[in-house]
């Protein structure tokens, strides 16, 4: 069986994941899951999704192993409810979008995107609850959340906005630079 580190590279044969790269890639779900757990008192004001645009801009499809890892160590410290399975598709979805439009290096684009992804991520959150009590309780979870929506819509574009650039900078300078 095929490792998932591993890929077959334009020649056919295996290419691994340089340990560099997957040690960063490790760091930055570390990160994520850090930084969510230490702002974890004011509800829905984070940097997960920033910090996910900068690992999808960086690394592109791996940036998922980020995410897993961060979704794994939720699920760890919080248990795995029914909101753990909506972390399963809600944020790799924001990894999906960073990567069909990772050539695009504006940071206002980049904010917005953010900001889209807080402000839909209770319409996202809601989809099992149709399927667990129907219409009627998905619809009525989403309207209860909107008001968190909106915050987590506005923290996140603030956030991308004033950290994306500084951050993007430092790891492509430190953490991705080759060793001398």
């Amino acid at each position: 069986m095929k490792s998932p580190l591993r890929s077959d590279g334009k020649d056919g044969k295996s290419i691994r994941v340089p340990a560099r790269k997957l040690t960063v890639l490790a760091l930055m779900g570390a990160l994520m899951y850090a930084c969510q757990v230490v702002m974890s008192f004011v509800p829905n004001v984070h940097i997960v999704a920033m910090l996910i645009i900068v690992t999808g801009l960086l690394f592109g499809w791996e940036a998922f192993y980020s995410v897993i890892l961060f979704i794994i160590l939720e699920g760890i410290t919080y248990g795995f409810g029914i909101w753990w399975f909506n972390y399963l598709y809600v944020w790799p979805v924001l990894v999906l979008i960073v990567c069909l439009l990772r050539k695009n290096d504006s940071v206002i684009f980049w904010a917005v995107v953010a900001a889209v992804h807080g402000l839909c991520f209770g319409a996202l959150c809601a989809i099992p609850y149709f399927f667990i009590g129907g219409a009627g309780m998905a619809f009525s979870y989403w309207v209860a959340g909107i008001p968190f929506d909106i915050v987590h819509c506005i923290s996140n574009f603030v956030v991308t906005l004033v950290l994306l650039k500084p951050l993007r900078t430092v790891i492509e300078r430190y953490a991705l630079q080759k060793a001398e």
